[in-house]
């Protein structure tokens, strides 16, 4: 089964080696076929504190680092 890939923002780097990531979904309602943003904050991994707040990136899900964390930032989106 391949590792599922999310796009977002960083909105927090505070953290040492983790970022809070916003992750923004369009989805539509099944019968008023409105669309609809939804918001997700996924705690991410993010090595040698190489991202900061406002960077677009993709994150990867992982095995479980600690409570919290199972992504992992791989990449900056350009």
């Amino acid at each position: 089964m391949p590792k599922k890939k999310l796009t977002g923002v960083v909105v927090s780097a505070k953290m040492n080696n983790s970022a809070v990531v916003s992750v923004e979904v369009l989805k539509e309602h099944p019968r008023y076929r409105k669309r609809y943003r939804v918001k997700h904050k996924y705690l991410a991994d993010n090595p040698d504190n190489k991202y900061q707040a406002g960077d677009q990136v993709v994150i990867e899900e992982c095995r479980p680092l600690s409570r919290r964390k199972r992504w992992r930032i791989i990449s900056q989106k350009s």
